[in-house]
């Protein structure tokens, strides 16, 4: 249930959310960092 509810959860960020592929993370907003981190958590629960 819970790897279900973040394998979907990935899947709306990666349409709602931007994408900051081949962004330097050094020069990113901080609410860009934040964007990062949890597409990053989010990424991490579902493969596990």
């Amino acid at each position: 249930m819970k790897k279900l509810f973040f394998k979907s959860l990935v899947k709306i960020n990666n349409v709602l959310l931007p994408s900051l592929y081949k962004k330097d993370p050094m020069k990113l907003s901080t609410f860009q960092k934040a964007i990062l981190g949890y597409r990053y958590w989010a990424l991490t629960n579902s493969l596990k």
